[in-house]
């Protein structure tokens, strides 16, 4: 477990230094993230790697939580295992220090949350996410994307052949398929087709006859708009007539295939049906393309299709109706134990109650561009994690001061269990301690100075001076540094209660071949 610790919490604070990860193939990664450091790590001895595993889980969990965090969760992990397991071998009882511990981590998460600000200024954003990627321009790249696109948007990170940063908007609803054909093309220069005021048809099934789609057709060619066509595929003569008449410019239309596949298109289908106040014609439900009426429509100010992607700007769909989808979407994220199926469904609400943003960030070398995407990555969903609970005091200083509040209210506990509270107490102190080491500081003299210091008040580890943390712009969001305490204690309690590991036997080498007499030369 010291082993990976040692590992991380040398990236700590502002003066943290960088670790390099070797690469099988390719060019080292240099990276002072947590948890992309103790993922590398692997141990040889089987009771050595047990430890570290356990570690690895603290830090995978707060960055699956909270994005960011995961260097304080392993700093704590390890000050909490250590002084857990000093107090059992000095005769306490195991299992009351774990309830010593979890009382304590109870409260002082509670007064986390009770000293919270919410975030409401961009300025706190850039801030937030400027320390996570301990650059200025990245914090306000990331306020600006999320300013745009607002807390439910999704911003995604990629990389780019040109130096430096750019920000991307997309308006509207946007999805990965384009036209089918390119005779749907209105603009030549940008090769893309765009209907305004456009009628949509949404069909899950594919369309090839062409009688299926005239009676509608008829229908629309009467109102005197533009139609696009969403289906599963569309060929053969129906796919024929609608180019026809288009380059006759005698109707304009264009036809796209439906996103994604099985259970997943029919849901973002039906995303877009409920955005464009249309109704997805499917058989499932008695509905079929031939009889069709004008009310199984939906309508949108503009769509824009590409080769690769379609955008529909300004659905004219319920908005009551749009609500209650995005709540639904809500719901299936948090009953979502796959990161894969919530990361697509943060994406499907993104696209019906937000909006997408997206960060392309460059670097003179590949190592440079991959230590950057990842530390631009980790301040995006850092700032998310700000919106949701509100900021703390950074560096190290609201658990200090969180504890300092509590450990008043637990002088009732006795026994062991005041033990296990006192290992916490100890433990809060360890990343304003390592902080300090890191900037080259007396971690011991800092934590007393703090200690006297008026509430939200610590060090600056970045000009060794003390300061109000929230006006300098020195800020965590409550719910990393939460979650960094919860997850570490629940990895303590796990080490401290634990009575016997069993691991694999470590298999013996097999003998060197005997000699063949006088041919072994």
């Amino acid at each position: 477990m010291n082993i990976l610790a040692d590992a991380v919490k040398v990236t700590l604070g502002p003066r943290g230094r960088n670790v390099v990860l070797e690469k099988k193939w390719g060019a080292p990664t240099i990276t002072n993230d947590g948890v992309s450091i103790a993922k590398e790590i692997e141990l040889d001895d089987p009771w050595e790697k047990i430890g570290a595993e356990l570690v690895k889980e603290v830090a995978k969990k707060t960055d699956d939580v909270a994005g960011d965090g995961t260097t304080t969760a392993t700093v704590l992990a390890q000050a909490l295992v250590r002084e857990g397991l000093r107090n059992v071998a000095a005769g306490s009882n195991p299992m009351a220090l774990k309830r010593g511990i979890e009382k304590a981590v109870t409260e002082i998460v509670a007064e986390l949350l009770s000293m919270a600000k919410s975030v409401d200024s961009k300025e706190q954003i850039a801030a937030t996410a400027s320390i996570s990627a301990a650059d200025a321009t990245i914090g306000e790249m990331i306020a600006e994307a999320m300013d745009k696109v607002g807390k439910e948007g999704v911003i995604t990170v990629e990389e780019s052949n040109t130096f430096g940063l750019e920000l991307e908007l997309t308006e509207g609803m946007r999805f990965d398929k384009g036209y089918i054909s390119p005779y749907f093309v209105t603009d030549q220069d940008r090769m893309e087709a765009v209907l305004e005021d456009t009628y949509v048809l949404i069909c899950n099934s594919k369309i090839a006859n062409i009688k299926d789609l005239v009676p509608i057709l008829e229908k629309v060619m009467a109102s005197g708009k533009p139609l696009v066509i969403i289906a599963e595929d569309i060929e053969g003569e129906a796919l024929a007539t609608l180019v026809v008449n288009k380059i006759r410019g005698t109707f304009r239309s264009a036809a796209v295939k439906a996103p994604g596949f099985g259970d997943r298109r029919k849901s973002m289908l039906q995303d877009i049906a409920i955005l464009t106040g249309a109704t997805v014609i499917t058989e499932e439900v008695g509905l079929r393309l031939d009889t069709a009426e004008m009310d199984l429509l939906g309508r949108a100010r503009k769509v824009v299709i590409s080769k690769e992607e379609t955008t529909i700007v300004e659905g004219a769909g319920d908005e009551a109706q749009i609500k209650g989808r995005v709540q639904q979407i809500r719901t299936e994220i948090e009953n979502s134990d796959s990161d894969y199926d919530r990361e697509k469904l943060q994406e499907r609400l993104a696209k019906l109650a937000g909006g997408v943003a997206v960060i392309k960030a460059g670097a003179a070398t590949e190592v440079e561009l991959k230590e950057r995407k990842h530390r631009i990555e980790d301040a995006v969903r850092n700032a998310k994690a700000a919106v949701e609970e509100g900021i703390v005091a950074g560096g190290g200083v609201a658990l200090l001061q969180a504890g300092a509040a509590v450990f008043k209210k637990l002088s009732g506990l006795t026994g062991d269990e005041a033990t296990g509270a006192k290992i916490v107490e100890y433990a809060i102190e360890a990343p304003i301690k390592q902080i300090a080491i890191n900037a080259g500081l007396e971690g011991g003299v800092v934590v007393e100075k703090v200690r006297h210091l008026p509430v939200g008040h610590g060090l600056n580890a970045a000009t060794g001076e003390y300061v109000d943390m929230i006006k300098s712009g020195i800020i965590d969001p409550a719910k990393v540094t939460r979650s960094a305490l919860q997850n570490a204690a629940s990895i303590a309690a796990l080490f401290i209660t634990t009575e016997a590991v069993i691991a694999d036997k470590p298999e013996k080498s097999a003998p060197a071949p005997q000699g063949g007499g006088d041919m072994d030369f």
